[in-house]
């Protein structure tokens, strides 16, 4: 039993290491960015029903090479726009994802990519693209310089 819990306890530790630093909220992103010299990427999706959203996460965002690379340069702020009522966020995030919407994705599109500044204008935006990792890194950074 006790080598059971440790080697849940392992994978746990490992699955969080590993996992994407995403920040949901606006305000912190730009402290972030303004401190450490990073850009935002800016991610509007919709987790549970979007299938280019789930791929640009499956293919980009949760690949090693892209993660590694985003730990220095990026800071990810995810808006995410669930439509299953497991997946429901509280009444503040949705608010506040709604109101990046009003500001960033007018249009509406999903998934949404935009790269602002510390003070959060626009640099450039995208969607999803059958890329590489590496390729979507040129493509993110091609927008700050």
């Amino acid at each position: 039993m006790k080598t059971i819990i440790s080697l849940l306890f392992l994978l746990t530790t490992i699955t969080s290491v590993n996992a994407q630093d995403w920040i949901t909220d606006f305000e912190k992103a730009k402290s972030i960015a303004g401190e450490e010299g990073k850009t935002i990427v800016l991610v509007f999706q919709g987790s549970d029903w979007c299938g280019p959203c789930i791929k640009l996460d499956k293919e980009i965002w949760h690949t090693d090479e892209f993660k590694s690379y985003a730990e220095n340069h990026f800071v990810m702020l995810k808006a995410d726009f669930p439509k299953r009522k497991k997946n429901a966020l509280s009444e503040d995030q949705q608010a506040h994802n709604n109101n990046l919407a009003e500001n960033y994705n007018k249009n509406g599109y999903f998934p949404y990519v935009v790269v602002l500044d510390s003070e959060g204008n626009i640099l450039g935006s995208t969607g999803y693209k059958k890329s590489t990792p590496s390729a979507y890194i040129k493509l993110l950074e091609s927008f700050s310089k």
